[in-house]
């Protein structure tokens, strides 16, 4: 059913808009990550896309929601700004972090005027939506640190001139800056030599003019005709014609970074400008969008480890991803889709150390913050990231054992063959991924790892938040809780001295390797008291510490 005409852009406009663009990326995710050869040919570009405006619009819903069934509805400035709050905490991967960075550019134009003209005025205008388009292009290319042409950079702006040239209402200004992307599109396999040698046009280019036909109907009512030489939406429109894929010239593509990292980050300016320069030199593909104290950071590096700990300097990073892109990657010279890894770890951990850590190691991770546990579908979308024919899911938590069995469950229905192996702290997920041996046969490999994580007892120390009844006897608030295996075994005033007593009764038990995971929270001496410990009174047993980060408790132990 078509879209009623609006001659101003308002807040319903807006969410119309936004529920079209998800409907078009939905339709054409498979078009587009087929077409993903560029910057990392890893088939990924339409998903991310999709996802990054998935949580656009669930925070216009919010929005929206909040004003219940009323005649009443939120502001355009509301609307536009959880738009691009949305997308900046949603972004995935190179091309949503770009998406959200144009979004948010759109918005601050959009928001600005709306809250001069006030409540009042119908909507946005054709002049406000061209200068909107300008700062989205301008903003999207100042955020990546090294802009190639050919590229959705080259698209939004092509859109943003041609929606300068365009006298009228936000239909005719729209309409204007869909055709210059069209065209702009069409033209980028001649600008980007990856796309050339593949025939296709560019991915990023092509989610973008999705998103800006989706505008044109928002604001005229009509979808927008397929402009000569562009994609239509159909797979084989996305190709150049009479190309045909081709390797690179001389038989093998360019070696490039071994990990993806994404991460939200609160930070002042100052702090991410120093941050900018750190993770230049460190990787490749570096796009930093956001602003007022939040930002997506987003760069391909060989040390993930390192460019996390970049982000723990600037200020506080959290949801941070952490992908191996695995043998046979491509990051330039334009080959198709990469082929799937054979094997894959997928890992839940609690902070920004250990995803750093795991990411080391090969493993995708997902990072569970406190009160905050990941939903299936976030599994199911690491699991998918992994890009492999087998993966082994390691939860890392108790509780998260029925989430991870149906993202486990959903991925197999996928063609993904999947292990779960129900670790229940990261402690014992460390124990499993130092076994994995990817050349395995992968029913060994889950056998080994099961073996090692089940082999290892878990421990970690917490302070009470109030009075409670508990296995060891009644707590207060404030003392501090050693848990063996989930349940409470010491209660002390003191972390250092409750950890100690906690360590000396797990190993009573006997144990040859004790693993130390301590979190900010936890004293600066306590792994050093500990190892000191270990050491004097076992005298075989060795003892390796990582740091953990923000992860919700002050210590977590390990012994095998």
């Amino acid at each position: 059913m078509a879209q009623v005409p609006q001659t101003f852009l308002d807040a319903l406009a807006v969410r119309t808009w936004c529920g079209l663009a998800l409907r078009a990326l939905g339709g054409a995710r498979e078009e587009i990550d087929a077409i993903n050869v560029y910057p990392v040919a890893d088939g990924d570009t339409g998903t991310n896309l999709y996802l990054t405006l998935e949580s656009a619009v669930t925070a216009v819903e919010a929005v929206f929601a909040g004003y219940g069934t009323g005649t009443d509805e939120p502001s355009l400035a509301d609307t536009v700004r959880a738009m691009a709050h949305g997308a900046l905490i949603g972004a995935r991967g190179n091309s949503g972090t770009i998406l959200a960075q144009l979004l948010r550019g759109m918005a601050q134009v959009l928001a600005d005027d709306a809250d001069d003209t006030g409540r009042a005025a119908p909507g946005i205008d054709g002049t406000t939506l061209r200068r909107a388009l300008r700062r989205a292009a301008d903003s999207a290319r100042g955020a990546v640190a090294h802009p190639v042409e050919g590229t959705v950079l080259t698209v939004a702006a092509a859109a943003a001139d041609a929606a300068e040239g365009a006298e009228g209402d936000c239909g005719t200004v729209a309409r204007a800056a869909y055709e210059g992307a069209c065209a702009a599109l069409a033209a980028t396999p001649g600008q980007l030599a990856a796309l050339a040698r593949a025939g296709v046009v560019d991915a990023g280019g092509r989610g973008l003019v999705a998103v800006l036909g989706a505008l044109v109907e928002a604001c005229t009512g009509e979808t927008p005709a397929a402009v000569s030489g562009a994609p239509s939406g159909s797979g084989p429109h996305a190709r150049v014609a009479g190309a045909e894929p081709a390797p690179c010239a001389d038989g093998s593509a360019a070696e490039g970074p071994a990990f993806e990292v994404i991460y939200l980050l609160e930070a002042e300016d100052a702090a991410v400008t120093r941050l900018r320069t750190r993770l230049d030199a460190l990787g490749d593909s570096l796009v930093v969008v956001g602003g007022d104290g939040l930002w997506n950071v987003h760069v391909h590096v060989d040390d993930a480890g390192a460019a996390v700990e970049a982000g723990v300097e600037a200020g506080r990073p959290y949801r941070i991803r952490i992908t191996h892109f695995g043998l046979g990657d491509v990051h330039t010279g334009g080959r198709p889709p990469r082929e799937r890894v054979q094997r894959a770890v997928v890992a839940v951990v609690p902070g920004e150390g250990l995803a750093g850590l795991y990411g080391e190691a090969g493993a995708t991770t997902v990072l569970a913050r406190p009160g905050e546990p990941p939903a299936s579908g976030e599994l199911v979308e690491a699991v998918r990231r992994a890009h492999a024919r087998e993966v082994v899911l390691l939860p890392n938590d108790a509780e998260l054992r029925h989430t991870a069995a149906a993202a486990a469950e959903q991925a197999r229905t996928e063609g993904i063959r999947v292990a779960l192996i129900p670790t229940r702290s990261a402690v014992q997920g460390i124990a499993a991924l130092a076994v994995h041996e990817p050349e395995r046969r992968f029913d060994e490999d889950v056998v080994q790892m099961t073996s090692a994580a089940g082999a290892t007892r878990y421990a970690e120390v917490v302070v009470a938040e109030r009075q409670s009844w508990t296995s060891a006897g009644i707590c207060q608030a404030g003392d501090v809780l050693g848990l063996i295996d989930g349940d409470v075994a010491v209660i002390g005033p003191d972390l250092t001295a409750t950890a100690e007593r906690l360590l000396d009764r797990m190993l009573r038990a006997g144990g040859e390797l004790v693993t130390l995971v301590v979190g900010d929270e936890a004293p600066g001496t306590v792994a050093g008291h500990l190892e000191a410990r270990v050491r004097e009174s076992y005298l075989a047993v060795d003892t390796v510490v990582y740091q953990g980060g923000r992860q919700g408790v002050p210590l977590l132990i390990g012994v095998e």
